[in-house]
């Protein structure tokens, strides 16, 4: 692999509350996936994330998730498929409303939190969310946890999507992530988190805990902005990666399978 994309979630603040390093994290990452107010930020933190966003041509993300503030999103909620595709629906609305009015565009989509763990288990839940999203705009890509059921479901709909894959977390042999509970889980280390990333793009695989290779479409790369070393570790992934010769740019998306 030649290029990867480096994507950070971000705009989480709210009101007086400020979440992550969102201005300096766009100095070193390539692809931006911004809170819709559901799980996190507000209209002046979107605005002004889009706007940061828009002039640094970073490719702009909607980061819909549940309608949980307190709990960041990180709670699983019980929804019907229908309110589901209106959930998702309404946030990317949202999304390319304040992208427009800051200049950008929404290029991509990518679900938060319990939402996003949940649709990479339960690929009928992952086609609702979406299907939402798509009837909002045909030509929207999907990022997805590589090698889930979320990946599973964008295949199935045929649409563009994008495999990602993650720094600063953890994996069970499903691919799916460790849970945030245990030991382990988030990985605060940049240097780990950096050797970690080469070895998996450079493999085209995620690897587990346990050793295990899964093979996977690495297109991006994710770590989280709320995280306390998520500068650092921005920082280290790229220089890594660049040493390893391996380009930093926006995804273009793809279509089918691997």
């Amino acid at each position: 692999m030649t290029s990867v994309d480096l994507n950070a979630d971000m705009g989480e603040s709210y009101g007086p509350w400020v979440m992550g390093q969102d201005a300096a994290l766009l100095e070193v990452i390539t692809s931006a996936n911004i809170a819709c107010g559901f799980h996190a930020s507000d209209p002046d933190v979107m605005a002004a994330t889009m706007k940061l966003a828009a002039e640094r041509g970073t490719g702009i993300g909607a980061h819909p998730g549940f309608p949980d503030l307190q709990g960041f999103g990180r709670r699983r909620m019980q929804l019907s498929h229908a309110s589901l595709r209106n959930l998702t629906a309404y946030q990317l609305g949202a999304a390319q409303a304040m992208a427009g009015a800051a200049g950008g565009k929404v290029r991509h989509l990518k679900l938060h939190g319990a939402l996003a763990n949940m649709c990479a288990e339960d690929k009928a839940m992952a086609l609702a969310a979406y299907e939402g999203a798509l009837s909002v705009d045909p030509e929207i890509i999907i990022m997805v946890l590589a090698a889930t059921q979320q990946q599973a479901a964008v295949e199935e709909l045929g649409c563009r999507w994008a495999g990602e894959i993650f720094a600063d977390r953890a994996y069970n042999d499903d691919a799916t992530l460790v849970d945030r509970a245990l030991s382990g889980a988030v990985i605060h280390d940049a240097e780990l988190a950096a050797a970690r990333m080469v070895k998996m793009v450079q493999a085209g695989a995620i690897i587990t805990e346990s050793g295990k290779h899964i093979p996977a479409a690495v297109d991006t790369i994710c770590l989280h902005g709320d995280g306390k070393t998520a500068l650092q570790i921005a920082r280290a992934v790229r220089a890594a990666l660049e040493e390893a010769g391996v380009a930093l740019e926006v995804f273009p998306g793809r279509t089918g399978g691997v």
